[in-house]
């Protein structure tokens, strides 16, 4: 019988396509052996209101990431080690958990590396009464292999938007092809669970939330995106305008442009140029969000 393991042999999961074999302790771009590994969970009270609510999103923070962000905030677990290991059944256990401690739903934070073991935790849960909304939290640089298998999975698609230009994203990502991805994985996810579900509470049930995070200097491209998002999907996404953007200490020697945090100026056009589009589904934050203290201490085990 095939196992999820199988999947991790000549590893194509993410668009990097590195085909290296976790199973014998290669390590490609994500950085991430062949078992997940949980480095933090939380019930997280600073994501949109319609996820976090007022008993918290049941956040599982993966260690390792594909796309390898310079300005990463959860730089600590990129690396891929830190954390506890689980396997699918594992896993499964810890969603249950966390529901049980009142989240209202789980939230998986860049596990796209992990989409074989996500997809079968996730059945295995939801066989054993899982009942809250299963949230998929990503960069947005996701394969169509990864989607697929998470297809009938995920209830809502917490993905970024990060570039409209290739340039910046080799810069700052060393993805070049970020936008083409970005923009597949998207019509992707909107295909797979359609326009916003909402409950009474006001709590998202199903749907796709798109986030925007402003870096500094790139105001010209953050409307790009938003543009063609809005453009081509109205209403039937939401989108997050994030201002939070906090610079990594030493950052300034290589990048100097992200060595600030975006200015008021910056996001208030951001938030104006999104009103002149028409947007109504929308998320803004306040200034004072750009700031490490919204960053969960992670653990090593």
């Amino acid at each position: 019988m095939t196992t999820v393991l199988e999947a991790y042999k000549y590893c194509d999961l993410c668009p990097r396509s590195c085909g290296v074999d976790r199973t014998l302790g290669g390590r490609g771009r994500c950085h991430a052996g062949a078992v997940p590994r949980v480095a933090h969970t939380m019930l997280h009270m600073w994501e949109e209101p319609c996820i976090s609510g007022t008993r918290g999103s049941g956040t599982v923070f993966f260690s390792g990431c594909s796309l390898g962000c310079v300005y990463c905030q959860n730089a600590e677990i990129s690396g891929g080690y830190l954390g506890a290991e689980y396997d699918e059944k594992g896993l499964a256990s810890l969603f249950l958990s966390i529901e049980a401690q009142g989240a209202h739903n789980i939230n998986l934070v860049t596990a796209a590396h992990h989409a074989p073991h996500i997809s079968k935790a996730i059945f295995i849960a939801r066989e054993r009464g899982l009942s809250v909304p299963v949230v998929y939290n990503t960069s947005g640089y996701e394969s169509q292999k990864a989607l697929a298998l998470l297809s009938g999975r995920v209830d809502i698609y917490l993905t970024d938007f990060r570039y409209h230009n290739a340039k910046t994203a080799a810069r700052y990502s060393s993805a070049p092809d970020y936008p083409d991805v970005a923009r597949r994985a998207l019509d992707t996810m909107i295909k797979q669970v359609g326009a916003p579900q909402l409950g009474v509470d006001g709590l998202m049930q199903k749907g796709v939330i798109v986030r925007l995070l402003l870096l500094p200097g790139h105001l010209i491209e953050a409307k790009q995106i938003l543009k063609e998002v809005y453009s081509a999907y109205g209403d039937s996404v939401y989108i997050s305008l994030m201002s939070q953007y906090t610079p990594r200490a030493g950052i300034g020697v290589r990048f100097p442009s992200l060595a600030r945090t975006v200015t008021p100026y910056e996001y208030a056009s951001l938030v104006a140029y999104a009103q002149d589009l028409g947007v109504t589904n929308a998320f803004t934050q306040e200034g004072s969000s750009a700031t490490d203290s919204f960053i969960p201490p992670f653990l090593a085990k």
